[in-house]
């Protein structure tokens, strides 16, 4: 699939409207107001995004990312029904880029589109099975029960979830409290699919240790070995549960670009695969 654009080709003149003082203002209390890139490793993904889009201009991609961090594809809705068959979806939320000599465009990420069905390797996140809403929110109490909070955000399509820690405990009788992230509009079985990874992060010691969850530390292990054991729990806690995920590739990419796996702790993998398919009631 080509990448959608506004059908509006970069522009010279384009970069013109950024030239004035007051432009450059407007940009650096963008940047300071918005808070969304004081961390280096955000920042560099902001450059990652900006060269992925490369049929908008670079400033236009920069607002797309500010608007709605993880957009794989953007359209205007006139482009998305004539090339692609698709419409925006009922109260499907615009996007703003800046035009030459004109206010502003509207486009739409590809997630809050519908009509004709895209080929399956658009999606970042894809995911076939048998997971309604009703099998979400059961999750989400159960999570309650260990002090896992679900949060909606907004994303795009590359961006799927995270886990975190929300309060660390200050004594014996108190809990570590975690929230995971799950892009809202992703549907039930890839959010299951986010779950298992996000929960996978947790078991495997990830986010440090949990007295009450049995949890040793193992926070210091390297980030792309983290996410390798992480995705390894997925794919079992999915596939055990008839749910078919984009693992499989992934996992074989990464075993071809880092044979090592001496790091490995198997051991981990299935203890953690065991404690989500507990803590879910599956």
């Amino acid at each position: 699939m080509s990448n959608p654009t506004t059908g509006q080709s970069p522009s010279p003149k384009q970069i013109c409207l950024f030239d004035t003082d007051n432009d450059r203002s407007l940009l650096d209390q963008l940047f300071s107001e918005s808070k969304l890139y004081t961390q280096s490793k955000d920042y560099k993904d902001l450059l990652d995004f900006v060269v992925r889009l490369r049929n908008f201009a670079p400033f236009n991609a920069m607002l797309l990312q500010v608007q709605k961090p993880g957009l794989s594809y953007a359209a205007s809705a006139r482009d998305w029904y004539d090339r692609f068959g698709r419409r925006p979806k009922d109260g499907a939320r615009p996007l703003l880029i800046l035009m030459p000599f004109g206010p502003v465009s509207l486009v739409y990420d590809v997630l809050d589109t519908e009509g004709r069905p895209l080929p399956e390797d658009v999606s970042s996140f894809s995911a076939n099975g048998n997971i309604s809403e009703e099998h979400i929110q059961s999750f989400k109490d159960k999570l309650l029960t260990k002090n896992i909070e679900w949060f909606l955000l907004d994303r795009g399509d590359n961006s799927a979830g995270s886990i975190c820690v929300v309060q660390s405990p200050h004594g014996d009788q108190e809990e570590t409290k975690y929230r995971i992230y799950v892009n809202r509009n992703h549907n039930p079985v890839v959010q299951f699919g986010t779950l298992a990874h996000e929960l996978g992060h947790l078991f495997l010691g990830h986010l440090g240790k949990d007295r009450n969850l049995k949890i040793r530390d193992r926070c210091l292990i390297r980030r792309s070995l983290q996410e390798f054991e992480a995705e390894s729990v997925a794919y079992i806690v999915c596939k055990r549960n008839g749910v078919e995920l984009k693992s499989q590739t992934y996992l074989s990419g990464y075993l071809e670009a880092d044979t090592s796996m001496k790091d490995l702790d198997v051991y981990q993998i299935m203890k953690a695969a065991g404690h989500v398919e507990t803590l879910l009631d599956l």
